[in-house]
């Protein structure tokens, strides 16, 4: 009879617990169960998935600062294995550099440089003669017009083939001989009259670094006699002007070669026998660097300045 009421006892003790347990049971089971928590149990791994993916995409945009340096490794993402590929660099050897400039070398460039900026001078020399198409004249530029078509008058030959008047040939501090331009010009006039002579330009100028030279042609009453080339040193490009009128002259000097004037300056005896008997060499020294050199000179000719006199060789 006893034992009865302690059975009951703990049947009563243990049914009161199992309903009050039964509620709690009921409560965290849909709520371990909604979508609610569902949502705030994954939202961690989406979070950290998404920062990943941003670290990844703003790690490969990156461009890299320059091209010897080794690429950057890509940051490693949390939601995958996967990386971004290394790229291949390839090492830069540096340029093979010149051979180091000799002294033929650079004096060869410095003369083309040199040649070069002395033609850039002359490209206000453009002085080509004007056409005259269309204009009843003869193109002397091209025209051979009376060359060789008839001979001078006896008067006018007897004055171009006269002999050479010995007062009038000069020489030159190497010996050479040869007739002032001026004295040419006086021939001219003396056998065909002022204006009955001239020369015609038959091209343009042309300018090298130290010379110039233009084709000329000699035309006497009308007619074609004579074609040369006259040629002119200069060593300064403000002596270009005075170069293309000696240029002149010394086209004019060999066009009066084919009339004869002058002839025996280009007679090797007549040289021989005009240099010994009226000429002399003679030691010349310069007053300001006191340089000394042997020179030709007329016999009745003297030293100029800047030279003088000196008595002897070299000491």
């Amino acid at each position: 009879m006893a034992a009865t009421p302690a059975r009951r006892g703990f049947t009563l003790l243990f049914s009161t617990s199992s309903s009050r347990a039964s509620p709690i049971a009921n409560w965290i089971r849909p709520f371990s169960s909604s979508t609610t928590l569902f949502a705030l149990a994954s939202t961690t791994p989406v979070r950290a998935a998404a920062a990943s993916a941003t670290t990844t995409s703003s790690t490969a945009s990156k461009p890299a600062t320059t091209s010897s340096a080794p690429a950057a490794k890509p940051a490693a993402s949390t939601s995958t294995m996967t990386s971004t590929p290394q790229r291949t660099v390839r090492p830069s050897f540096p340029a093979t550099e010149p051979a180091p400039p000799t002294a033929r070398s650079t004096s060869i460039e410095t003369q083309n440089k040199a040649a070069q900026t002395q033609r850039s001078l002359t490209a206000g020399l453009s002085d080509q003669p004007p056409e005259v198409e269309g204009v009843p004249a003869i193109d002397w530029t091209r025209s051979y017009h009376g060359l060789g078509s008839i001979s001078f008058t006896e008067e006018q030959q007897e004055i171009l083939l006269s002999p050479i008047v010995q007062d009038d040939v000069e020489v030159k501090p190497d010996g050479l001989l040869y007739l002032p331009e001026i004295k040419y010009r006086r021939i001219l006039n003396r056998a065909f009259g002022p204006g009955g002579w001239g020369l015609a330009p038959r091209g343009e100028s042309i300018v090298t670094g130290k010379l110039i030279t233009r084709e000329y042609g000699l035309v006497v009453q009308g007619r074609l006699v004579s074609i040369a080339r006259g040629e002119q040193q200069y060593f300064d490009p403000d002596g270009i002007p005075t170069a293309t009128e000696g240029c002149k002259s010394n086209a004019l000097m060999r066009c009066c070669k084919d009339l004869g004037i002058a002839s025996e300056l280009w007679d090797p005896r007549f040289i021989r026998k005009f240099t010994n008997d009226m000429t002399k060499e003679v030691w010349v020294e310069h007053v300001v660097n006191k340089k000394k050199k042997k020179v030709v000179l007329r016999k009745d000719d003297s030293v100029r300045y800047p030279f003088k006199e000196s008595k002897g060789g070299f000491q």
